[in-house]
């Protein structure tokens, strides 16, 4: 599992600066006016053959109690409490205030994030004091499979119920399950490994808040898994941190099942159903392709068709389409609709190739990569689902200039 690495400090000391130069682009907003940065920003870095996850968080300013300043504490609290190494960050040119000194001491040298000068060696100091990353092997046929959701969503006993044993601690308290719980299963000739989580890192650090709004241990279960199981509750709809965490897996290239559980609370008519989907399609948008199943953990209902979901969804993630048959249909597929024009000249897609699978990616060649509309890479897209079957698992295309 991938070490974390929290950036804090006072407004507008250059922390998203900072995060920018080390995860090398600009994810964070960057500008002079304080408070741009109100909620965390996680990115994947490397340095030197180190792997970590980098937090950035906005301004933290003691004594000052209005409501976003409130909100930058908490999640700058949160950041902390998720955090294997605090890098702190003070201005050069300021230097320390009073409630900067205590934890500037474990800062020795001084550094410019705008022009880049000496994060070499901040990075070589914070690598090691980070703990080694650490990642448990297992048979590369197992389909991994990451239960993901809010807390009190349900995971511990969808978990539970399909491996029809009380192997997970379930309470209505949310946050009961405090580490990732790897559980092998086999069903038939088929194996699987089951990686329960509730997005809490360490039960003696945590606080109620951080059981809220943690997604860290979820990123480290998508980063370990092949399909996610994403767990909505019927009663409280799509909410923002569901779409977060299914965006996560959509970014990280994870086959998903996106899975609304206690369904045996909602009063149903011949509509619900049909209802429900569109407004996770609607609210979903970006994860169209992955199926909806509607169960209760509770009660058992349909909870164990999930896996069936996952075998088609898994097995979709690792196909490979032969060549041949490839562009055979994606000649067909151009000459039905052809690229538009790109500055008065002719766009020629000329073949393409499946470079890797989990997911499925496909390279294809043509003369202007950088003419190709992303309208029209949709539509290549959607074409390779739809002839290939890759309905349930995101597929990725790149265009690369031929020769």
């Amino acid at each position: 599992m991938k070490p974390v690495i929290a950036i804090v400090g006072r407004p507008n000391v250059g922390k998203s600066t900072l995060f920018n130069r080390i995860v090398r682009r600009k994810k964070a907003i960057v500008g002079d006016e304080p408070g741009i940065t109100r909620d965390r920003n996680y990115a994947e870095a490397e340095w030197d053959g180190g792997v970590f996850l980098l937090i950035d968080t906005g301004g933290f300013e003691p004594g000052v109690n209005d409501e976003v300043a409130l909100h930058i504490h908490q999640q700058v609290q949160l950041a902390i409490e998720e955090a294997d190494l605090i890098i702190f960050l003070v201005d050069g040119k300021e230097g320390l205030t009073p409630t900067d000194i205590d934890i500037a001491k474990r800062l020795r040298e001084a550094i410019s994030a705008q022009h880049g000068r000496g994060i070499g060696d901040l990075l070589d100091e914070a690598l090691s004091l980070l703990p080694p990353s650490s990642e448990i092997r297992y048979n590369e046929s197992l389909v991994k499979i990451a239960v993901l959701g809010r807390p009190n969503v349900g995971k511990s006993s969808l978990v539970n119920r399909i491996l029809g044993n009380e192997r997970v601690i379930v309470s209505e308290k949310p946050g009961t399950t405090r580490d990732a719980i790897d559980t092998p299963l086999k069903i038939g000739e088929k194996e699987y490994l089951l990686i329960d989580t509730a997005g809490i890192r360490r039960k003696g650090r945590i606080s109620r808040q951080l059981e809220k709004y943690s997604v860290v241990e979820a990123l480290k279960s998508i980063d370990r898994c092949d399909v996610a199981i994403i767990l909505i509750d019927a009663k409280e709809g799509i909410t923002e941190q569901d779409a977060k965490i299914a965006g996560l897996a959509h970014d990280k290239g994870r086959a998903s099942v996106l899975v609304v559980n206690k369904w045996d609370l909602i009063e149903k008519d011949s509509y619900t159903i049909y209802k429900y989907t569109e407004d996770i399609r609607y609210n979903l948008k970006f994860i169209r392709y992955a199926p909806i199943i509607f169960v209760s953990a509770l009660t058992g209902q349909r909870a164990l068709k999930i896996i069936d979901l996952v075998d088609r969804v898994a097995e979709q993630y690792q196909r490979r389409v032969p060549t041949s048959e490839l562009n055979r249909v994606f000649e067909e597929v151009i000459l039905s609709n052809p690229p538009p024009m790109y500055r008065n000249k002719e766009l020629k897609l000329y073949y393409t190739t499946q470079v890797s699978i989990k997911p499925p990616t496909f390279v294809i060649f043509v003369n202007y990569p950088e003419g190709i509309h992303f309208s029209y890479e949709r539509y290549i897209v959607n074409k390779i689902r739809e002839n290939f079957e890759f309905d349930g698992t995101p597929v990725r295309v790149f265009f690369r200039k031929r020769g």
